[in-house]
């Protein structure tokens, strides 16, 4: 069950309170700030990305969430990051996401480093980021379980493997189903100091079983 037909969010009201702008032709920016009746204001953003013009399911559900944690009281900013023009390799292509995400996360001007929130092939993009930026927090939403893993439609050239160290907060949500292959394959996920979330399908990521589960896990490190 979504989210909006749980808690009965009325989305138009919630957009209305956000500003939208735009830093080119294809990059969506949306600033959510915390709604007035919101039961505290949490100083640690969250910044949602996507690049739903490179990998159409990082975009998915980023909205409900992002909703559903301005109601709760944070500064919500969801970035989905323009599709560069041609680049010939996927380092190249990381590059041009990590320079654009960096510019946008600048720009909210919030002295606290962010927690980092993304999906599907944007879990690239975040880890590219965190790997040289700092971060609150890290959370990769049905992440491949490895970059040799990513279809070539989307990585042009090898990626190497990210090899970063989780010194801060790191957690994995996925579903039942993607969890055997992240536990066989995925660095990470092997990683005794990285927290794993485990819902039962892709609607319970954006429904009840995942925002709860989330912000417990945001509770829990005291944000």
């Amino acid at each position: 069950m979504k989210l909006e037909h749980i808690f009965g969010l009325e989305l138009k009201t919630i957009v209305s309170s956000s500003t939208r702008h735009s830093s080119s032709l294809a990059t969506g920016y949306l600033l959510r700030t915390p709604s007035p009746s919101a039961p505290r204001e949490v100083p640690t953003p969250l910044v949602f990305v996507s690049a739903s013009s490179w990998d159409a399911s990082s975009r998915k559900g980023v909205d409900v969430l992002a909703s559903w944690y301005a109601q709760r009281g944070y500064t919500c900013l969801e970035i989905d990051l323009a599709k560069p023009g041609e680049v010939s390799t996927s380092q190249a292509l990381m590059k041009h996401y990590e320079s654009e995400l960096a510019s946008h996360i600048r720009m909210l001007a919030i002295p606290f480093a962010p927690v980092i929130i993304s999906r599907a092939g944007a879990t690239l993009i975040a880890q590219t980021y965190i790997s040289s930026h700092p971060a609150t927090g890290l959370l990769l939403i049905s992440p491949p379980p490895s970059n040799a893993s990513v279809p070539q439609a989307l990585l042009p050239t090898p990626l190497e493997e990210f090899n970063f160290e989780a010194r801060f907060p790191c957690a994995i949500m996925c579903t039942e189903a993607e969890q055997p292959r992240l536990a066989a394959e995925s660095r990470l996920w092997k990683d005794p100091g990285v927290d794993k979330i485990v819902v039962q399908d892709e609607d319970a990521v954006v429904g009840q079983e995942g925002v709860v589960q989330i912000e417990q896990w945001l509770d829990e490190l005291g944000i």
